[in-house]
């Protein structure tokens, strides 16, 4: 087997400054991203929590996600954090979970945080708020299981949207959320991480004001404030846009489409900005059929991507499609008549200087997997947070 490369590890940042990343069960079938390449790139030596993304939420309950990846799937050599390829032994534990252990192993100050819903999954939140009680207890059982209980340092609720519209419509109250939650910190405990990703819609009567995010923060340990996607090709026709701009500009599509309005709008309902991690996403969101560079041109549809039309990861327009500008604090690019836009090491360093400056807890990423080889983006979010 190839020597694990040596890494010289750079500490996470001090202040308790969270740097958290998404890694994606799925990406190890076609992306071809393992638990082993956070070593290899450098990534786990700055970063301080980890979400495993996702388990399903289904009968009102916590469930496995994908059983195969989560923890039966075996490593080789190869792909293995530590070089040593998964035991079929009954009982062995295989997969990321196994993986994920392996990692803590090395990088004890790894928090890992077991993340349930995401935008495909979280139609089964509305019967989970019907009994959260029962929820709650089907959730720590699941992460307690013997198996895989020392992986787990705490659970993620990523509900979109509760009480508004995501992939379907949630019409659960406005409460749900935080009596969700609430259910959770008493099952789970103080010394478990309780978290949730939110929506950051800034506009008035969005929804941040459909559910009691404040009132559910004292339950919660942070919330990863989801301050991309705003802008897309779903909108085939344009204008053109950021997916995530840090500030307002002239000419954007939808005023309160940023990532400042989302913050600002939930200190001022009372959530505590050490409890708001600010959202980097790892990719691009672009259009074909463009003729001008600046934002707010027209446009015919999705740009190709690698896996879906009008996305693609960071690792790829970075060579593909450079920046060209940048606009309310993130880059944008027109190569041909493609036109991208994505964050970079110098955005996100910008980025992490207004959460520093904002005394947010820290930053999240979606997801590794769009990171480059070395670690570039990672790298700039945990050097910039210092």
């Amino acid at each position: 087997p190839s020597a694990t490369p040596t890494v010289t590890p750079t500490p996470p940042p001090p202040g308790g400054k969270k740097v958290l990343g998404y890694f994606a069960d799925w990406g190890v079938y076609g992306r071809q991203y393992f638990v082993k390449n956070i070593v290899t790139s450098g990534s786990a030596a700055k970063l301080t929590h980890i979400n495993y993304a996702f388990g399903n939420v289904t009968n009102g309950q916590c469930a496995i996600g994908d059983s195969y990846a989560d923890y039966d799937m075996a490593y080789t050599t190869a792909n293995s954090v530590d070089g040593k390829a998964d035991t079929w032994d009954a009982g062995a534990l295989r997969g990321a979970f196994n993986q994920l252990r392996k990692l803590k192993a090395q990088y004890p100050n790894i928090k890992v945080i077991y993340s349930f819903g995401g935008w495909t999954w979280s139609g089964g939140f509305a019967q989970a708020a019907a009994n959260p009680t029962a929820f709650a207890n089907s959730c720590y059982n699941l992460l307690k299981d013997p198996r895989w209980a020392d992986v787990f340092d705490g659970i993620d609720i990523d509900w979109e949207y509760p009480n508004a519209c995501g992939l379907s419509c949630d019409s659960s109250g406005a409460a749900a959320f935080r009596n969700l939650m609430a259910a959770l910190r008493a099952r789970f405990g103080s010394s478990y991480l309780v978290t949730a990703a939110i929506t950051a819609d800034g506009t008035n009567g969005g929804k941040i004001d459909a559910a009691d995010y404040a009132g559910a923060a004292q339950y919660v340990d942070w919330y990863n404030v989801m301050t991309y996607d705003y802008f897309g090709a779903w909108a085939a026709q344009g204008p053109t846009a950021p997916h995530s701009p840090l500030t307002s500009y002239s000419g954007i599509p939808t005023a309160g489409f940023y990532s400042d309005a989302a913050v600002q709008k939930l200190r001022s309902k009372g959530v505590p900005a050490a409890k708001l991690l600010l959202g980097i996403g790892f990719y691009g969101r672009g259009w074909t059929g463009v003729t001008q560079s600046a934002p707010g041109g027209t446009a015919t549809g999705a740009a190709p991507g690698t896996y879906e039309a009008g996305i693609e990861d960071y690792k790829v327009l970075k060579n593909s499609c450079p920046a060209t500008g940048t606009v309310a604090g993130t880059a944008y690019a027109k190569c041909g008549s493609n036109w991208w836009s994505y964050d970079t090491p110098a955005t996100i360093g910008g980025k992490m200087t207004y959460a520093k400056n904002q005394g947010l807890g820290g930053a999240f990423f979606w997801e590794f997997s769009g990171d480059t080889a070395n670690g570039e983006l990672i790298t700039a979010m945990s050097n910039g947070l210092r």
